[in-house]
């Protein structure tokens, strides 16, 4: 258990930071799995209105080093790909 007042500071301000990084990653995986089912569901107008929401909040989450940015471009490229294939149909 901590002793000194830093300490105990600093545990009060990790958790509040863990409980709020939870909920973006939350938002984060809901997102990518409503892209994901409209995907599946050959439903491109979804995919695409769902695109820029995507690409903005995975931009916001590697900033803030919630995911890695190597992460974050990986998976903005495998959606960007997914909704261009929709035009070739």
């Amino acid at each position: 258990m901590a002793h000194t007042k830093t300490t105990k500071k600093r545990i009060r301000q990790n958790e509040r930071h863990r409980m709020i990084n939870r909920g973006h990653k939350t938002k984060l995986r809901n997102l990518l799995k409503q892209f994901e089912k409209a995907n599946l569901e050959k439903n491109a107008e979804t995919c695409k209105a769902l695109l820029p929401r995507a690409l903005k909040l995975l931009d916001q989450s590697a900033a803030s080093t919630l995911i890695h940015k190597n992460n974050a471009a990986r998976h903005k490229s495998r959606l960007t790909r997914i909704v261009n294939s929709f035009a070739g149909e």
